[in-house]
């Protein structure tokens, strides 16, 4: 089978395009789309299946008519993988999909799936992943050696607009209590300059690392002795979480029902509920890193499962279940 990735956005061409390659297909990414090169995209390749995900630059309001247009006349299966939902549901992906009506939708958001049923939407849950050859374990680097390391963008705006968001909760017990007792962490990521007012404390501007490419997240997460990994619901895990197990790193993330329903704390993962225990658990497991050590590894046989060839399985055997795909 031939399939057409509509993006250019490192985040997402080195994930489920990797998987559908390992499963055994041919896999074409778009790159920057403009009308002219996605009708030719279409008219070589002749893809079997397109496929557009995440909310990337692609997704802008004035791509959305002509993706519409010369995929739906191309009469080729389109599927849409919705990233962002549950948080940006409303404001991104529903005005998405009705724009540019894609055949089917997965989500991360179980939770989603009836709510897009109930409005004709035809859907299904497929989680966030990893693949092996993107994140995977790396010997340390020195220019990435520290004691706890946090991989991410800071998203301050995001939690001005959403003040229930479960991220607030995840970054004041997580990060907040090692800031304000000036234990530090070193930050890879936009935006951490700017978080006083959810931290309590500034983050001094030595510990902050600025953007980091998505390629080279790995190298951080196999050189930190622990990464926190923010959480954004407590029914759904950040793609993050997978991708450090994946690359050998020890996790320190939020204890929620899906980390407890996907791992097991203490033996693939640490988990905290507290402050207070989050402070406990970094003096612990910075003092044993035999304890890390055998966590870290029991984590990564642990996520195999979780890589983008089984999301890439699951993706096809809904569609072919649907009867978008056609059996072999």
């Amino acid at each position: 089978m031939r399939v057409l990735f509509l993006e250019s956005h490192p985040m997402w061409i080195h994930g489920l395009p990797n998987g559908f390659r390992d499963v055994g297909h041919q896999v074409k990414i778009s790159g920057p789309l403009t009308p002219r090169s996605l009708q030719t995209q279409i008219a070589r390749f002749r893809p079997h299946l397109i496929v557009s995900l995440g909310w990337t630059p692609e997704h802008r309001q004035h791509n959305r008519k002509w993706i519409r247009k010369y995929v739906g006349r191309s009469g080729i299966p389109h599927v849409y993988w919705a990233t962002e939902d549950p948080t940006h549901t409303e404001y991104f992906t529903l005005p998405y999909i009705r724009a540019v009506k894609p055949d089917f939708v997965f989500t991360i958001c179980r939770s989603r799936v009836k709510d897009y049923r109930r409005m004709g939407i035809r859907s299904a849950h497929l989680d966030f992943g990893y693949h092996p050859k993107v994140h995977r374990p790396v010997k340390a680097r020195s220019k990435y050696r520290c004691s706890i390391a946090v991989v991410a963008n800071a998203y301050p705006r995001n939690l001005v607009k959403y003040p229930k968001h479960y991220r607030k909760q995840s970054l004041r017990k997580l990060i907040s209590p090692l800031v304000r007792q000036k234990i530090r962490i070193d930050f890879w990521g936009r935006k951490w300059g700017e978080m006083k007012r959810f931290l309590g404390t500034h983050i001094p501007k030595s510990w902050i690392h600025g953007y980091l490419p998505y390629p080279k997240a790995n190298q951080v997460y196999s050189s930190a002795k622990i990464n926190i990994g923010l959480q954004n619901k407590l029914t759904q895990v950040t793609q993050r979480t997978y991708e450090i197990l994946g690359s050998g790193g020890f996790l320190l993330t939020s204890d929620t029902p899906e980390i407890r329903r996907l791992f097991k704390p203490g033996e693939h993962l640490a988990v905290s509920s507290s402050p207070q225990q989050t402070m406990r658990l970094v003096r612990y497991y910075l003092n044993h890193p035999e304890q890390r050590d055998r966590i870290r590894k029991a984590g990564l046989r642990a996520v195999k499962k979780h890589s983008y060839k089984q999301r890439a399985l699951q993706m096809i055997r809904e569609l072919r279940r649907q009867g978008i795909l056609k059996r072999a």
